[in-house]
């Protein structure tokens, strides 16, 4: 069984068992449960449910397993035959998420 699941902004496909990285704050300590509410299609064995915008009564828990860092982005602006140069990097923190059930 799968699903597609809304995370704010973003999409994941999942399983049970499955690991994600999600943007839900620090303050999700490990261990506790998470629940997304909004599945946007439930597949099963060739049957597939798709919502408009979600399926109804499905809904997939997790557990938070850590904190995670994403991939460096860097941010470099300059004028040529000015010396200006502005470097900036940035990396996103993310909470690790493990799939537990997915219900539908």
């Amino acid at each position: 069984m799968y699903a597609v699941i809304s995370d704010r902004t973003r999409q994941f496909t999942v399983r049970t068992g499955d690991e994600i990285l999600c943007d839900l704050g620090l303050d999700s300590a490990p261990g506790s449960k998470v629940t997304f509410g909004e599945v946007a299609l439930l597949g099963n064995e060739g049957s597939v449910k798709i919502g408009k915008p979600f399926v109804s009564g499905a809904k997939v828990t997790g557990e938070v397993v850590g904190e995670a860092l994403g991939d460096k982005v860097i941010a470099f602006r300059f004028k040529r035959r000015k010396n200006v140069r502005k470097k900036r990097g940035h990396r996103q923190a993310y909470v690790r998420v493990k799939i537990q059930n997915i219900e539908g």
